[in-house]
């Protein structure tokens, strides 16, 4: 591989790290909210409202359902609305946090679905309220799950990204098109899936490591 293919595989990987962590760390912050008003407002919730609850679950089936590739289109002109393009890594930024906050406020609510009844019990009879219970059993129960979750949603949003660039959002699945594949250039096509693999080996290793360190079971 040339020097010159070689700075933009590092470029393309900047740019595959930005898009994927600037969208994982929205879904993050949007997602688990959203996941815990699901949980919340479900059937025996400590906040329970079933109308609340189908409405929420509506949108995030409505939106998880529409593949990503036809919802990279479909947002194009709320991406020109918010950063000014329709292309390059920021406006890529945009669909993927869109696509990701749903996915990842499902994984959210499995794993708060999972804490112990019990413990949640026990808070109510010593008069805790509901936020007393989502910040001491429900977010630190959950905390392992909710993290491996995050990973997995990271893991994904690498693969979105990737497909992202089939429409010129740059990063490495850009660079796999117009070099591995238009020009056939199939080193480069070589070197973007090694380091694909790479990068989603490192992301899940901390990951893992990280859901270790905070699974006290």
């Amino acid at each position: 591989m040339s020097p010159i293919l070689f700075d933009l595989l590092l470029r393309s990987l900047w740019e595959t790290v930005l898009m994927t962590l600037a969208s994982g760390i929205i879904s993050l912050v949007a997602g688990l909210p959203l996941g815990l008003a699901l949980v919340m407002t479900g059937k025996g919730g400590i906040s329970e409202n079933l109308w609340v609850n189908r409405v929420l679950g509506a949108v995030v089936n409505g939106f998880r359902s529409v593949p990503f590739i036809i919802l990279l289109v479909a947002l194009i002109p709320v991406t020109r609305v918010i950063v000014g393009s329709s292309i390059g890594t920021w406006a890529a930024i945009v669909p993927l946090s869109i696509a990701a906050t749903p996915y990842y406020a499902r994984i959210a609510e499995v794993s708060l679905r999972d804490v112990d009844r019990g413990l949640i019990e026990a808070v109510r009879s010593m008069g805790g309220n509901r936020w007393t219970i989502v910040r001491e059993v429900l977010l630190p129960e959950a905390l392992p799950g909710i993290v491996a979750g995050f990973t997995v949603t990271l893991v994904t949003l690498i693969g979105a990204s990737a497909m992202a660039g089939a429409i010129g959002a740059g990063g490495l699945g850009d660079l796999a098109i117009r070099y591995g594949y238009q020009r056939f250039e199939t080193s480069v096509m070589i070197a973007v899936v090694v380091v694909l693999i790479v990068l989603v080996c490192a992301i899940q290793w901390i990951g893992d490591r990280l859901v270790d360190r905070l699974d006290h079971r």
